[in-house]
């Protein structure tokens, strides 16, 4: 784990998927947050940390990981770490106004367990803002690397929020731009998978200067559209669902 860790560090700041993914993702978390500066942010499966970077602006922003180098890191950036599971979160109810996982769910066997936790320490009213693996169709390598359990389609996502007692706001593919080539590459890994060694950082390793420059355009561009137009296809689901608020009894 802490290996893999350490080659998503490294990759954080100029792999082209992970500029792509912030772009996707934080007009969407800015969306759900609107004006509010005073909140309590929640990332759940957090790993090196990151990404509490871009929640810290809205509040306090605190990560719960399996990995303790994950959360020592996060915590010597400045912000909360606390070490435990994402099915089991050691949070009281309501405690939080926005609850993330980023690319986690796919990962955790009861990931139903996992959003149901999500739900409870959320506040009513509260948002939970997901990205997941999307379409079977594009298990390969990584998916062996990372421990996939199961990838998602917009159904099976809604259904799990739903599940959950949350209620799906929006569910949308990202990365369209990247589906041929990840389909083609994916369906030769797993073709060809018996003939060779699975490579950890096939799909983290930052590319050279001109392909890495070339798919950062691409994929930033397609995040542009896709606020304009839904994308009909993609590697990974954005889910924003909301908890009901509470009904006052009279």
């Amino acid at each position: 784990m802490e290996a893999r860790l350490e080659l998503t560090r490294q990759a954080v700041g100029s792999h082209f998927w992970f500029r792509g993914f912030r772009q996707f993702v934080l007009p969407a978390l800015a969306s759900a947050v609107g004006d509010r500066r005073n909140l309590r942010l929640l990332d759940c499966g957090s790993g090196t940390g990151d990404n509490l970077a871009f929640l810290a602006p809205y509040g306090y922003a605190v990560g719960v990981d399996v990995s303790l180098p994950g959360v020592s890191r996060a915590r010597a950036s400045g912000y909360g770490g606390v070490g435990g599971d994402v099915r089991r979160l050691p949070f009281s109810a309501d405690a939080f106004d926005v609850v993330t996982s980023f690319d986690v769910l796919q990962c955790v066997k009861g990931d139903r367990e996992a959003v149901l936790e999500m739900a409870r320490v959320v506040k009513p009213g509260g948002a939970v803002i997901l990205t997941v693996a999307a379409l079977e169709c594009l298990r390969g390598d990584h998916s062996i690397v990372w421990d996939e359990h199961q990838r998602y389609t917009p159904a099976s996502a809604r259904e799990l929020v739903r599940l959950a007692g949350l209620t799906p706001v929006r569910v949308s593919f990202l990365f369209a731009s990247l589906f041929p080539i990840l389909f083609v590459s994916r369906t030769l890994q797993r073709l060809t998978r018996r003939l060779r060694r699975v490579s950890e950082d096939s799909d983290i390793r930052v590319p050279s200067a001109p392909v890495n420059a070339a798919l950062t355009w691409l994929v930033t561009t397609e995040a542009s559209l896709s606020r304009i137009v839904p994308m009909p296809v993609g590697s990974s689901l954005l889910v924003v669902a909301r908890k009901p608020d509470a009904v006052v009894s009279r």
